[in-house]
């Protein structure tokens, strides 16, 4: 008669080969492994930092020129009464001629205030305060007491402050993307730990 054979236990007595091993750890780890998104070029992080510099000194260039004729007005102006004699139809400019005060005949045109001039017809009556040294530098009175909404410089200061954080957000990202690229993969940890 045969001899019967005995089973063998399977679990214990295979032994997985070595290079099919290190196979299947190779693709666990591919399975987790993503791969980079593309780093943000340093021209993208000037450009954007260069937008916002180009934005603040347009906004700051509108702002303050107006912002510091009202105030001087303010200060030291001295209010006539002036009648409109010259008036473009865009306008570009307003010319006034003083009917009462010391520069009573006097005519000047009227600065603008952020690229806008008020909005008057030839011929109307109106209050102007000018600077006694240079009745050049002269505002309607209702723009130095109250000046208009200077919307060419609310824009471009948006626009600065959305190229600002554009930049900022780009900056963070590259960094994000380098310190992932620098971090140790687990073959490195793996190497160094025996």
């Amino acid at each position: 008669m045969a001899k019967k054979q005995r089973k063998r236990n399977r679990e214990r007595e295979y032994v997985i080969p070595p290079h099919i091993e290190e196979h299947r750890q190779r693709s666990a780890r591919m399975r987790g492994w993503k791969p980079h998104p593309p780093l943000p070029q340093r021209r993208v992080v000037l450009g954007g930092f260069g937008l916002f510099l180009i934005c603040a000194g347009f906004s700051l260039a509108l702002w303050l020129p107006a912002h510091f004729l009202a105030q001087d007005l303010r200060s030291q102006g001295v209010t006539a009464a002036a009648r409109v004699i010259g008036v473009d139809d865009n306008p570009a400019h307003v010319k006034v001629r003083f009917v009462q005060g010391p520069k009573s005949g006097t005519e000047v045109d009227l600065w603008d205030y952020a690229g806008m001039y008020p909005d008057v017809n030839v011929g109307d009556p109106m209050l102007v305060t000018y600077d006694p040294k240079d009745p050049q530098r002269s505002l309607a009175r209702n723009w130095v007491s109250n000046p208009p909404a200077n919307l060419p410089a609310y824009g471009t200061s948006a626009l600065a402050l959305l190229a600002l954080g554009l930049t900022v957000i780009v900056i963070v990202r590259r960094r994000k993307i380098l310190r992932m690229r620098e971090a140790p993969t687990p073959e490195a940890v793996s190497l160094t730990k025996s």
